[in-house]
């Protein structure tokens, strides 16, 4: 077999590993994302952070400073 024909094969198949770990990282900041954006609205999930907290607490800020 040609040597440039397995260079060729051996970028090929580096840069699907690389597409795939792209796409891997990608999907993972865009969950972190939307849950970020979910605990800003208010819409988190059932087992909340905030669940943990005192009544009173978050219920209202005054922003008039």
């Amino acid at each position: 077999m040609d040597m440039s024909l397995v260079m060729a094969a051996m970028a090929l198949q580096a840069g699907k590993l690389q597409a795939q770990v792209s796409a891997t990282i990608l999907k993972s900041n865009l969950d972190a994302q939307k849950s970020d954006v979910q605990t800003l609205l208010g819409m988190g999930s059932q087992s909340s952070p905030s669940a943990a907290l005192p009544a009173g607490v978050g219920g209202s800020v005054d922003v008039t400073a």
